[in-house]
């Protein structure tokens, strides 16, 4: 079965599942990234905080696989959040990766303290002017940075990437998401195969259904209406995570996951209010 998209307010089109690709470096990065290309992988998730763009533009070279058949993604790290200076990352990034545009560019956290993610917001839409970029969104904005961005730009977001798993289901950003005509995406969906993965009741409903715990857990996110990112360079388990779309939860297994959630349920207490990437 092919993988679903969902519709952007913009007009373009992104798969409804992806791979994460955080840790996934070198030729061991690129031999992992290429695996899930060739296995039907077409969203793929990288930022210049990974250092890894050149592995995932070697990968897209070596799996053969049409350019315009990929979503790609990046995204700009807060040190660079300086208007000229985010316009030179976003070309460099281009460069790092060898491509010609970017399908989705991302502010990587808010960094309220360091108050400038309206200013870099301003940069990616005028990348997006440029032909660097064809969409442009955010990771980690909470609703006040939302608005502020399309209070002071006039340009909303595509997409909000947020960590969410079932332990951190996020209700609230997602309904603020929702509201605004944001596509939420999930980073860490899997939690970082830390807690969530190992959860008693999720491991239960897995046997009922004939499924893995992952599977599970990443069809919980496609039915919220959430693109999930889950890294994995084992090519059994990048095959399993991406076999989500020939089954359902019912309402009441819905239910189960959604009550795992904790208020302190975030793997690392990264609160986007507080938290200041560099």
């Amino acid at each position: 079965m092919g993988i679903p998209t969902i519709k952007l307010h913009d007009g373009y089109e992104i798969p409804a599942i992806g791979l994460g690709t955080v840790y996934l470096k070198g030729e061991a990065g690129v031999d992992a990234i290429t695996c899930a290309i060739r296995n039907g992988y077409r969203l793929i998730d990288s930022a210049i905080r990974y250092d890894n763009e050149g592995a995932v533009g070697e990968a897209v070279r070596q799996s053969g696989i049409p350019r315009e058949q990929l979503f790609l993604t990046s995204k700009l790290r807060a040190q660079y959040y300086d208007y000229d200076q985010a316009l030179e990352m976003i070309r460099e990034s281009l460069y790092r990766a060898n491509l010609d545009y970017w399908d989705l560019f991302l502010l990587h956290w808010p960094n309220p303290k360091q108050d400038k993610y309206v200013e870099a917001w301003r940069a990616l839409i005028q990348a997006k002017k440029n032909g660097w970029i064809r969409s442009i969104g955010v990771s980690n904005f909470m609703p006040e940075h939302l608005d502020r961005l399309i209070e002071e730009t006039g340009e909303k977001p595509v997409i909000n990437q947020i960590e969410l798993h079932p332990y951190f289901s996020q209700v609230e950003q997602r309904q603020a998401d929702k509201e605004r005509g944001i596509i939420t995406e999930a980073w860490s969906p899997l939690s970082r195969a830390r807690t969530v993965i190992h959860d008693e009741k999720i491991t239960e409903l897995a046997k009922q259904k004939g499924k893995s715990v992952s599977q599970v857990i990443l069809r919980w996110h496609v039915q919220l209406g959430v693109i999930p990112l889950a890294r994995s360079s084992s090519e059994l388990h990048q095959k399993e995570n991406l076999d989500v779309f020939n089954f359902e939860l019912t309402d009441e297994e819905m239910e189960t996951l959604n009550a795992l959630t904790k208020p302190d349920g975030r793997i690392d207490d990264q609160d986007p209010r507080e938290y200041e990437e560099y």
